[in-house]
């Protein structure tokens, strides 16, 4: 183990609430894309602009968990990475990124854009709670409540 589990589930968690905090940034921009708010051009610049960082912290909280043990954890991980990789690899010929301004607003790819959002949410939401849970067990782990009467301190 590199390091503490407290530690690695507080990364966890603060990496997954910033890409919780990303995805409500998605879908922000892209409704202001169907309202008409935004062009295509705009909205697509500024979301392809996060895909290559998602993806980073994706893959750093599937490999921390994968050295440090976690392997229950890395498997429920392991197929969200599989599919921000094909996302990634399978970018057309052409395209700006994932989100292309000539495409965007053709054959639904909007609606397709915004249930995918709602899955990774979805996603990252029960994610969240499970690194949640894990970092209280982890700060319990040591029973501070069978503690030796040294350790309480009644005096300020």
């Amino acid at each position: 183990m590199i390091l503490a589990e407290t530690v690695l589930f507080s990364l966890c968690l603060i990496d997954t609430g910033a890409v919780l905090f990303l995805l409500i940034y998605y879908i922000i921009t892209l409704s202001d894309l169907e309202c008409d708010y935004l062009n295509a051009q705009e909205c697509c610049d500024k979301l392809n602009y996060w895909l290559v960082p998602k993806y980073i912290a994706h893959t750093l909280i599937t490999f921390l968990l994968v050295t440090h043990g976690q392997l229950v954890l890395f498997f429920l991980n392991l197929p969200l990475f599989i599919w921000l990789t094909y996302e990634y690899f399978t970018i057309p010929q052409g395209n700006l990124g994932k989100y292309d301004p000539a495409e965007i607003l053709n054959r639904g790819q909007l609606r397709k854009h915004l249930r995918d959002l709602m899955i990774y949410i979805g996603y990252y939401l029960v994610s969240f709670f499970i690194y949640l849970y894990c970092f209280i067990l982890a700060l319990l782990k040591g029973n501070p409540i069978a503690g030796s009467d040294d350790q309480i301190v009644t005096e300020m």
